[in-house]
């Protein structure tokens, strides 16, 4: 059914991928494009919550197909980049800091243990024509989804929460942090380095992920996730004060760190710092010396009598260390 899913989504937005020639167009959508638009998005908004929500595979599937045609459609409408299609709340839309695209993605639940994103880059394009590029998900595919450089045919699919741009040597990076409703068990969470290429079409992933100053001398990664357990609160975000990525420290649950669906935060953190065109890892020991006055107060018992996490303890030591260390970071100039 994937499969069949796959060439459908495929032939429908391939058509979107040449340039549409239209009269150039302003910026500000007119009231007539706002109505339309706003029609096209009522049918989309009960599409996209029968996607998350309806009970059996096969409703969940049809209303999928019949939202990507009706989000193609409305995609090809002028300007439809200036609209946000705001009320679409289990969709994913993110624009991209310097406004050069949005990217558009959603998750597909075929049953408690195959779960499938989907999406597509939209291109701004001056005369207010369609660009657009579909995102096939591969991930189910791959065994070592760490060290590729991957294109929009065989994209690690996530539902993106943030875009952060970087520049090195007059290119620009585009770093792109996702959630993945991973399996029965587990979620993981994404960070993703986004580049164009001359032709214009996307890559993602690259040797941007160093581990060179850690004491495991990791090798290079071209993506970086974290697995957790399904129940557990986990932050992985860009902090703008630190000028950071920052992480929960992962731990198991136990004595078995072969299983990631058992795997808790700890209440310390570790970060992705960029330097020189990679974002280079930092150890949770060096995270914490980095601050002012040395290691986070730990007055919290993070461990139960049995040696298990303790999850509230540990989230709401995980949030105060966070507070502590914006408050405690010397203030930089963001890194372009």
């Amino acid at each position: 059914m994937f499969r069949l899913k796959a060439v459908f989504f495929f032939f429908l937005l391939a058509g979107s991928l040449s340039v549409l020639r239209l009269p150039a167009a302003a910026q500000t959508l007119t009231p007539a494009q706002l109505r339309d638009f706003g029609t096209r998005e009522d049918s989309l908004k009960s599409l996209a919550d029968s996607i998350v929500n309806a009970g059996e595979p096969g409703r969940r599937f049809i209303a999928d197909s019949q939202f990507v045609r009706i989000l193609v459609r409305a995609l090809r409408q002028p300007n439809s980049f200036h609209y946000p299609f705001d009320s679409l709340e289990t969709i994913s839309r993110l624009y991209a800091p310097d406004s050069t695209f949005r990217i558009i993605t959603w998750e597909f639940k075929k049953d408690e243990f195959v779960y499938l994103q989907e999406g597509a880059i939209q291109v701004n394009r001056p005369d207010g024509s369609l660009k657009l590029f579909p995102l096939f998900d591969a991930s189910m595919f791959t065994s070592n989804p760490e060290d590729s450089v991957r294109t929009r045919i065989n994209w690690i699919g996530a539902i993106y929460y943030r875009i952060i741009q970087k520049t090195w040597q007059g290119h620009k990076y585009y770093t792109l942090l996702g959630f993945d409703d991973f399996s029965e068990t587990s979620n993981k969470k994404w960070m993703e380095v986004l580049t164009f290429t001359p032709e214009g079409e996307p890559r993602f992933g690259g040797p941007y992920f160093s581990f060179q100053n850690d004491s495991t001398h990791r090798r290079t990664q071209y993506r970086f996730d974290i697995q957790y357990k399904k129940e557990a609160a986990t932050r992985f975000n860009y902090d703008p004060n630190l000028d950071m990525v920052v992480f929960d420290h992962l731990i198991p649950e136990g004595d078995h760190p072969e299983k990631k669906d058992s795997y808790v935060p700890d209440g310390d953190f570790e970060a992705f710092q960029w330097k020189e065109g990679r974002w280079v890892h930092v150890e949770k020991s060096i995270f914490t010396a980095k601050l002012k006055d040395g290691a986070f107060p730990m007055d919290a018992r993070l461990l139960d009598d049995q040696g298990k996490a303790n999850e509230e303890a540990l989230q709401a030591q995980s949030e105060k260390n966070l507070q502590q260390s914006e408050k405690n970071a010397p203030k930089k100039k963001p890194n372009q």
